[in-house]
C-alpha cells in the first residue's frame, strides 16, 4: 500500500458511483480537515484533503459527468453530477495544487492529518482530536 509520500506514488480516486475517476502524481501534502461551514454544508459532516501538484492530476474518466461549483471567489470544487461525490477543490491562491478529497482515494489514505482549519466552527458531536 502506498503511503502517498513519496514523488512515486501514483493515487487514484473515484467518487461513489464511479463514473469520475482521476489519478495523481504524488506526494500527497498539506492534509487537514476544515471544519468551515462551507464544507460542512457540501460534505454533510468535515472537509478532509491532501493536496498534489495540480500538473499531475489526470482525469481518467468521466468527463462528461464532472461538474464544477463555484463556492467562492477563493475556490471552486468539482464533483460527480451522477451521485454527488465531491471529489476536489481548487484555491485562486493556490493554483499549482488540488486538494483531493481524503475518501475519494483508492485505496483509502492512513496517514495523519497535519492541519485543522475553522476549529471554532467545528461540530460539538464530532470527538476530540
Amino acid at each position: 500500500m502506498p503511503n502517498f509520500d513519496s514523488p512515486d506514488d501514483v493515487l487514484h480516486g473515484a467518487c461513489l458511483c464511479g463514473a469520475v475517476a482521476y489519478r495523481a502524481q504524488g506526494p500527497l501534502f498539506a492534509t487537514s480537515h476544515c471544519y468551515c461551514n462551507m464544507c460542512q454544508r457540501q460534505h454533510g459532516s468535515v472537509g478532509s484533503y491532501g493536496n498534489v501538484r495540480v500538473d499531475g492530476f489526470v482525469l481518467e474518466r468521466g468527463a462528461a459527468e464532472l461538474t464544477h461549483y463555484q463556492r467562492s471567489p477563493k475556490g471552486r470544487c468539482g464533483f460527480c453530477s451522477v451521485c454527488g461525490s465531491m471529489l476536489y477543490w481548487c484555491g485562486t491562491e493556490t493554483p499549482e495544487r488540488i486538494a483531493l478529497a481524503l475518501g475519494c482515494l483508492a485505496p483509502g489514505w492512513t496517514g495523519k492529518v497535519e492541519r485543522e482549519w475553522f476549529v471554532e466552527h467545528k461540530p460539538a458531536w464530532l470527538p476530540p482530536a
